[in-house]
């Protein structure tokens, strides 16, 4: 379990997958993830959703966001992990529409990258959003992403962002943010 400010991160648990599947299902999230609405049955996304539990991917490392009063709110994850490059791209789901716009989005990726940055040997994070989710690319920014490129997929423009981990640094009391403009906190 991983405290932040404003989230916890945690292992992920069969019993999310209802909010799971109502999040894949939801034509909005969709579209802010450019992904084509989720069409699998309940039944069979549970079944495939325990399999993923059981038999996790080494690729990747997910997690369900909870507020501080542990309620279920989304998700996030570090994947395509790439062991020889010492890189993975960065994905977050907010899927409770309550907790729009009010930093925990912001803080579940701070959170993530201090995780990263304490317990693995990866270098570069990178992530694509929609160019349109003005949203989303300042929340990263705050987070120490800059934006180093476009990308066309689908027929959807992106923007790549990135962030290089040496570029943060254990903040310390009263210590000024790295020249980044992001640092990590201290959590208990």
């Amino acid at each position: 379990m991983l405290q932040g400010e404003k989230v916890i991160l945690r292992e992920k648990l069969l019993s999310d997958v209802e909010n799971d599947y109502a999040w894949r299902r939801d034509p909005e999230l969709a579209q802010l993830d450019a992904a084509p609405t989720f069409r699998l049955s309940h039944r069979e996304f549970t079944a495939y959703y325990g399999d993923e539990l059981r038999h996790p991917n080494k690729k990747r490392c997910r997690f369900a966001i909870d507020s501080l009063e542990e309620k279920h709110i989304g998700n996030c994850m570090y994947y395509d992990i790439d062991t020889e490059k010492r890189q993975a791209e960065l994905g977050i789901l907010i899927g409770d529409r309550e907790y729009w716009g009010k930093g925990y989005g912001t803080d579940a990726v701070r959170t993530l990258i201090e995780h990263i940055c304490r317990g693995t040997a990866l270098e570069r994070l990178y992530l694509n959003t929609l160019d349109w989710n003005i949203r989303a690319q300042l929340s990263f920014q705050k987070c120490g992403f800059v934006t180093c490129g476009r990308i066309t997929k689908g027929g959807n423009e992106f923007i790549l962002m990135e962030l290089f981990l040496s570029q943060l640094k254990p903040a310390e009391a009263g210590a000024a943010p790295s020249d980044a403009g992001a640092s990590l906190r201290s959590t208990p």
